[in-house]
C-alpha cells in the first residue's frame, strides 16, 4: 500500500490506517476473536497505522491491540491517546497535567506490551492546563524514548500553533469526511502552513456513508451512535436522502459506498490518512481496496454537492463542550 507522510514530521504510514475504537463495545457487543483476526489481516494487507486510546474500553482496547500486534511490532505504527479523567469505567472530565500524562503513558506501554508509543495524542484539550505544558511534557517523553511523535485531537487553531511552537506536532486527529467538512476553512490550511498531517476519524460517518446507518433508536444503549444527533429524527431522514448520492456513484463504479467515501477523502491530499474503524476482516478488506479507486472530477462534484448540508451536530451538546471547533 502507498505510504504517506504525516505533514512534514517524517512519520510515514499507510494511506489508510485502522481505527480500533469499534473493537471493544463502542458499537455494540464485541467479538474478540474476529477483532484479533482483523488486526492480523490489516498487517497482511500493508496497513501500518493502528489507532487506539486508554479511554477505549476503558483500557481494554489497548490490551487487545497489543495482543493483536504481538510479534509483529516492527510492522506497526501505534497511536494512542491520553487526556481523559477516567473513574469507574467512564470519562468524567479531562486531565492533562504533566504527571497525569507520564502516568498514562506508563499504563499504555504496559497494556500495549511495547517499549515506545509511535504517535501520542492529547485526546481532548484540557482548558485547565496550558498547552505549552502538555507539549513540553510529551517532548520530555520523546527525549526519554518512550514516545516518538506528538499529536493533538479536536484541537483548535490557537492550540495547534502554541503546541507546535513548543514541540513539533505531527498530526491532528479530527472528524473529516463527506459527512463533516467543518475544518476546511480554517484548520486544514493551518495544518498545511505548519506541516502537520491530518488523521480523520469516522471517515465513513459512523457507518452512514457506508450505507449501514439506522435511526438512533435502533441502536443498543451502549452504541455510540445512539446519542449522535445526525441519526435522530428528522436529521436522519434528511441525511439518508443526502447520502444516497454515495450509493449511486458506487453502483456506477462497481464499488461499495464506503470505498467511494474513502476515495473522496484520499483525494483531498497526500497529508491526509483516514482511519476507518472496523472489527471485521470483510470491511477492512473493502476499505483498503479504496486506495485503488479513482474518482472523476464529476464524481467529486456530485458528492460534494449532494452532501453539502448534513443535518444535525456531529456530537451531542455535552460532547461538543470538549471540542475546540
Amino acid at each position: 500500500m502507498e505510504l504517506r507522510e504525516l505533514g512534514c514530521s517524517g512519520l510515514k504510514v499507510s494511506a489508510i490506517g485502522l481505527g480500533c475504537f469499534a473493537m471493544t463495545d463502542a458499537y455494540g457487543a464485541s467479538d474478540e476473536g474476529e477483532a484479533l483476526a482483523t488486526l492480523g489481516r490489516a498487517l497482511d494487507l500493508g496497513v501500518t497505522l493502528f489507532d487506539t486510546a486508554e479511554l477505549y474500553g476503558p483500557y481494554a482496547n489497548e490490551t487487545l491491540v497489543g495482543r493483536g500486534l504481538k510479534g509483529r511490532r516492527d510492522q506497526a505504527v501505534i497511536a494512542t491517546k491520553f487526556g481523559w479523567l477516567i473513574e469507574d469505567g467512564a470519562a468524567v472530565g479531562v486531565d492533562s497535567r504533566p504527571e497525569r500524562i507520564r502516568a498514562a503513558v506508563e499504563g499504555s506501554l504496559k497494556r500495549l506490551g511495547v517499549d515506545h508509543i509511535d504517535l501520542l495524542y492529547q485526546h481532548r484539550v484540557d482548558p485547565g492546563v496550558p498547552i505549552e505544558d502538555v507539549a513540553g511534557a510529551v517532548g520530555e517523553l520523546v527525549k526519554a524514548g518512550k514516545v516518538r511523535f506528538l499529536g493533538l485531537s479536536e484541537a483548535g487553531a490557537d492550540t495547534l500553533r502554541r503546541a507546535h511552537a513548543v514541540h513539533p506536532v505531527a498530526a491532528l486527529q479530527s472528524e473529516y469526511s463527506l459527512w463533516e467538512r467543518g475544518l476546511e476553512t480554517d484548520i486544514l490550511p493551518l495544518l498545511r502552513e505548519l506541516g502537520i498531517g491530518l488523521v480523520p476519524f469516522a471517515p465513513l460517518g459512523r457507518g452512514f456513508l457506508a450505507g449501514s446507518g439506522q435511526k438512533a433508536e435502533s441502536y443498543a444503549a451502549s452504541d455510540f451512535r445512539k446519542d449522535d444527533p445526525r441519526f435522530q429524527g428528522a436529521n436522519f431522514e434528511a441525511n439518508l436522502r443526502a447520502a444516497a448520492i454515495v450509493g449511486e456513484i458506487a453502483a456506477q463504479r462497481d464499488a461499495t459506498p464506503a470505498q467511494v467515501a474513502l476515495a473522496w477523502l484520499l483525494h483531498q491530499g497526500h497529508d491526509i490518512v483516514p482511519i476507518p474503524g472496523t472489527r471485521r476482516r470483510t470491511h477492512l478488506e473493502q476499505n483498503v481496496a479504496a486506495t485503488a479507486l479513482r474518482l472523476s472530477p464529476d464524481d467529486v462534484l456530485q458528492l460534494e454537492q449532494g452532501l453539502s448540508a448534513v443535518s444535525g451536530s456531529r456530537y451531542s451538546d455535552a460532547r461538543m463542550t470538549f471540542v475546540q471547533r
